[in-house]
């Protein structure tokens, strides 16, 4: 398991960094007591687990979707009622929990993002001087997919028994998506609640030994 930051570093710093400005009071500034902002957060009820009230006092978690009572499957339905079936789950470019499905779409319809990532994966191989959880060197090699080989040699073209599972499910509406192999992770990310926060094997991280 390589350390896990990209939600602190990328998400959650710079939300608070821009809230202190639009609230008046950058860092270093002491902001006042009873000044906060209110930042709706979109878990559905599929995640209640994972809503959580912000660790600072001039922030204030909603989630809206839990209010609501509103499941994965309700906010599919509802973009899809307005036209907007194919929005994708969030998630960054070069995210290891992608699934083939994730990886072939960004090659087919972003070219110039698929050669970013390509780039990426083979830039991370050997990992840094503090490449995993406990700060030590990596002992094996990084990969962003599953498969353990580079990520324009992966095998992201192979549509896997879940997905043609998860087809059927939508064809009949009958439960949510199935396919984790080929549609990464189930749970999506949020500024407080990232996919990276699941615990997977080693194996199903990408790291091969």
């Amino acid at each position: 398991m390589t350390r896990r930051q990209c939600t602190g570093e990328y998400k959650i710093k710079p939300i608070k960094k821009k809230v202190r400005e639009l609230l008046g009071y950058p860092y270093p500034a002491r902001i006042p007591k009873g000044v906060f902002v209110e930042q709706w957060v979109g878990i559905s009820t599929d995640e209640f687990h994972r809503a959580k009230d912000a660790d600072v006092k001039y922030m204030r978690n909603r989630h809206p979707l839990i209010d609501m009572g509103w499941s994965r499957s309700d906010c599919v339905r509802y973009l899809t009622s307005l036209g907007l079936a194919d929005t994708p789950k969030s998630s960054c470019l070069g995210c290891p929990f992608h699934g083939n499905a994730q990886w072939r779409n960004i090659r087919d319809n972003s070219p110039e993002e698929w050669e970013d990532v390509v780039e990426f994966d083979a830039a991370i191989r050997k990992g840094n001087a503090r490449a995993n959880a406990t700060g030590n060197r990596l002992l094996g090699e990084a990969f962003l997919h599953r498969s353990r080989v580079p990520l324009s040699e992966a095998p992201i073209d192979h549509v896997t028994a879940a997905e043609w599972a998860a087809m059927q499910e939508e064809l009949t509406d009958t439960g949510p998506d199935l396919e984790e192999l080929e549609q990464g992770v189930i749970d999506g990310c949020s500024p407080w609640a990232c996919r990276g926060e699941v615990e997977l094997a080693q194996d199903d991280f990408g790291l091969a030994s």
